[in-house]
């Protein structure tokens, strides 16, 4: 199908309960706070902008402390890196403005840069060095594989909670696997589950850094390290496919050609017909792809910078969410839902200071489904130069049905 609903499987849930069996009483769960905090300790970031650069300069003596094999790094189970941490929207109403929005629900965009951040702390309590107050690895997300929800409306007056572990290893990298529950009648209920993966570099951020490995305790975990390994073969898989490197299949070009040919305007002359390839006709109830366009500009603060003090991958997220989200609810003249998000692929760090250049683009219609790629570049006045970013796809499901997008060129 063209889109992907959400169905939570049971298993995160099962494994979740597993990794917390054997703990006693009810702990009080660190918030999104403390998650940043904890994290700017863990790599001792400034606090300062004018300071970041001594701080960089401090990390450069933690090279001393990487691993020169993997297999000089003890193992780590999944219920190492267990993490749970509470959004309490419900009992401290004073966090609540930050994640509004104008239909009185919880801005996603709030939600990605949380899980951003989540995703980066987990995978430090997997490789954290008891003996080590500071760690040598500069951990980076390297791209969203999928977040899939189940909910179309996320509660702003009731807490949220976020759950999730390290679920595969493989040398430099780690898969996490996150869900986000909220409280309802005082049970929490799942609301969406996500997959990102995280790489390891040097203190500097410039080259690949060994991880330690993670060894599956039960049937559960092990199905889902297998799912790991899966994932990460289709990444390649779909990589070396690219139409860059790969010519279409056959059934694509039958798509593309078909596609062409409803589009022809073709008129009669006499006993044969003329038709011309740039002579094109638009279907009924659809819309010419290049007509399905919104542009955005952002120019990078320090406010918006994370550890390593380039700009945070979640106010990435969250600014092309919101040009997506705009971009949808523009093309269907009403309220969009995100339903998915899949394939946002981090290619090179955007730097304090850059102008950062968004372009949101309707790609796929069917019925109330839309489907929206956000590029994104950074670009350079000094040089005049433009360079990828990011490249984000989300999938909303419009309150009413939507006309088709219809492609013009064979781009």
């Amino acid at each position: 199908s063209a889109y992907r609903l959400c169905t939570m499987r049971k298993l995160p849930f099962v494994l979740a309960r597993t990794l917390t069996s054997g703990t006693s009483g009810s702990p009080v769960l660190p918030d999104m706070s403390e998650v940043r905090s904890r994290l700017r300790d863990i790599v001792g970031a400034s606090t300062n902008w004018r300071d970041h650069v001594q701080a960089m300069q401090e990390r450069k003596a933690l090279h001393t402390l990487l691993a020169k094999r993997q297999e000089d790094l003890p193992p780590r189970r999944m219920k190492d890196s267990y993490l749970e941490v509470i959004l309490p929207l419900g009992s401290q109403p004073e966090i609540r403005e930050k994640y509004l929005n104008v239909h009185n629900s919880v801005r996603f965009g709030r939600i990605l840069e949380d899980l951003d951040s989540l995703g980066v702390l987990i995978c430090y309590t997997h490789t954290k060095q008891e003996m080590q107050p500071r760690s040598p690895l500069s951990i980076v997300t390297a791209l969203v594989d999928k977040i899939n929800l189940c909910k179309k409306i996320i509660y702003p007056d009731c807490d949220i909670k976020f759950t999730g572990n390290v679920s595969w290893v493989g040398r430099t990298s780690m898969e996490v696997k996150m869900h986000m529950l909220q409280l309802h009648g005082g049970d929490y209920s799942p609301v969406l589950d996500a997959t990102f993966v995280m790489v390891a570099r040097d203190p500097e951020n410039k080259r690949p850094a060994f991880v330690n490995p993670l060894v599956p305790e039960s049937p559960e975990e092990e199905e889902v390290f297998k799912q790991g390994e899966l994932n990460k073969l289709k990444r390649i898989d779909f990589s070396t496919a690219s139409l860059l490197k790969m010519a279409p299949t056959a059934e694509e070009r039958n798509i593309v050609h078909d596609i062409f040919l409803n589009t022809l305007d073709t008129r009669q002359e006499g006993e044969g017909w003329t038709v011309s390839f740039r002579s094109r006709k638009l279907p009924p109830n659809s819309v010419w792809m290049e007509d399905a366009k919104l542009k955005g500009l952002q120019i990078c603060h320090p406010q918006e910078r994370n550890i390593f003090n380039r700009i945070f991958g979640g106010f990435l997220m969250r600014k092309a969410f919101e040009l997506g989200w705009a971009t949808a609810c523009s093309y269907g003249s009403s309220r969009p839902f995100i339903i998915s998000v899949d394939d946002i692929m981090f290619q090179r760090p955007v730097e304090v200071g850059s102008l950062l250049l968004l372009s949101g683009q309707v790609c796929y219609t069917e019925k109330n489904y839309i489907q929206v790629r956000v590029h994104s570049e950074v670009y350079d006045p000094d040089t005049r130069e433009h360079q990828t970013t990011n490249i984000f796809h989300f999938t909303f499901i419009s309150e009413n049905e939507v006309p088709r997008v219809v492609p013009k060129t064979y781009g």
